[in-house]
């Protein structure tokens, strides 16, 4: 995916076809199994020149504030997968945020115009942190949010969005990279404060080992505390049920992985107990 910056360029516009839990009163974070009426909504978030045309999933209960959770879809945009995850978010206890990060609700077609509209944020990363500030300001407006516990999470294009919205000092407590790029601006000590997991595909192609090192160093040499998870046999984009016929289909070393899914969905989970209490 485009978000591999070295080496890999030339797969950059073929990979887009692939990259397709209730709050306890009892306990800190959400994370609950108490049934409730899952509420999903269309926002408009501004943001820069652009209109994010975003989506808000939350549960029902209003007696419980939501710790909010802000999800930055893949790069061909806000589709029905992020809002099948937000689902997912606000039936687990959180104030679930699918972000339209390239705003007036714009999709790619194809591999090329997603590659063309994920460039930007790519060479200009403060842009994407611009607009998850955005989406967080929106979403501290809902009575529904817990203001004081955030955390945004991405998939691909969006993994490498969150975690350089990270190393810029993007506001929240925490943020989850699924399958996401390692490539970006250099942390730093006076900005890099959120908690940091990643969760790597062992077998992924388009990360290489040189960009995964390089990740690590920068933030062992700075003594930022983070949480690298490894699922072997994973290759890229291993949470999305449709990547395997996505690789058949474009001749991409790319594969949903049941296993290394519910593995790195439960990591999160236990993340967020701790970074959101």
């Amino acid at each position: 995916m485009k978000h591999c910056l070295t080496g890999i360029a030339v797969f950059a516009t073929l990979i887009l076809a692939a990259c397709n839990n209730q709050a306890n009163p009892e306990e800190a974070s959400a994370d609950s199994t108490q049934q409730e009426t899952i509420l999903e909504a269309s926002v408009a978030i501004q943001a820069d020149s652009v209109t994010m045309n975003s989506i808000v999933a939350y549960g029902s209960d209003s007696s419980v504030k939501k710790p909010i959770v802000l999800i930055v879809p893949e790069w061909w945009g806000l589709d029905e997968y992020v809002k099948g995850r937000a689902k997912q978010l606000a039936e687990l206890g959180y104030f679930a945020v699918g972000v339209d990060m390239y705003g007036e609700g714009k999709t790619a077609a194809d591999p090329a115009a997603a590659g063309a509209m994920a460039g930007p944020f790519y060479a200009n990363p403060q842009m994407a942190k611009a607009r998850l500030e955005a989406a967080l300001a929106k979403a501290k407006t809902y009575p529904q949010a817990d203001t004081t516990r955030t955390a945004a999470i991405g998939y691909c294009f969006g993994g490498a969005m969150v975690l350089n919205s990270a190393k810029l000092g993007l506001p929240v407590n925490g943020v989850v990279s699924f399958h996401g790029g390692l490539a970006g601006p250099a942390p730093s000590k006076e900005l890099t404060k959120a908690a940091i997991l990643v969760c790597h595909g062992g077998a992924d192609p388009f990360v290489p080992e040189a960009e995964v090192v390089t990740f690590k160093k920068q933030l062992d040499s700075l003594s930022i505390p983070y949480t690298f998870k490894v699922y072997d046999s994973a290759t890229h984009a291993f949470t999305n049920p449709a990547a395997t016929e996505k690789g058949k289909q474009f001749k991409l070393p790319i594969a949903y992985n049941a296993k290394a899914d519910s593995a790195s969905w439960q990591d999160m989970r236990t993340f967020f107990k701790d970074v959101l209490k």
